[in-house]
């Protein structure tokens, strides 16, 4: 087996998986499976009381990535201010779309998919599957702006939600 180069992640690094979200890297060990000797980022992530083994090889061929910078951040939360953007497609084929966003890591594709299911308290009340998809895209967000900025959950949660309140205003 060939080692390809090792993306330069470290531990006790945060580092962004893209089905999961926001996670630490504990540490990176080596494990045998099936006769082979691989190296493996070990990732916790903390909400979800979760560990994820990561073979150091893949993790870029798979989308993992550092956090996103401190301005990208910033353009996500002006992403939200933005209006909503909903195509006229069917409610299946958009959530698709949704989840294929929310899932890619992308932070830019994840603010679009908050910005596009929020809704403020005067408009119409959302269906389950799409406060289901808008609180996962939420909590990725949040997460993320929580890690870049050095916030609490708590704070970074507000801050999000203190930029959907002002787009509506």
């Amino acid at each position: 087996m060939t080692k390809s180069k090792r993306p330069e992640f470290r531990p006790n690094e945060f580092v962004v998986y893209p089905a999961h979200g926001v996670g630490k890297i504990m540490s990176i060990e080596e494990q045998e499976i099936a006769g082979f000797t691989l190296e493996l980022f070990v990732i916790t992530f903390e909400k979800d009381k979760m560990t994820l083994r990561v073979p150091t090889h893949k993790a870029t061929e798979i989308g993992m990535r550092a956090l996103s910078a401190p301005d990208v951040v910033s353009k996500a939360l002006d992403t939200l201010k933005g209006k909503a953007k909903v195509k006229r497609a069917m409610w299946s084929r958009r959530a698709q779309e949704y989840e294929q966003k929310i899932n890619s890591g992308d932070l830019m594709a994840i603010a679009e998919v908050v910005r596009d299911l929020h809704r403020s308290d005067d408009q119409r009340e959302q269906s389950y599957s799409e406060r289901q998809l808008y609180e996962a895209a939420l909590e990725r967000l949040t997460r993320e702006v929580a890690a870049v900025s050095g916030l609490d959950a708590g704070l970074a949660a507000k801050t999000v939600d203190d930029v959907l309140v002002s787009r509506a205003a």
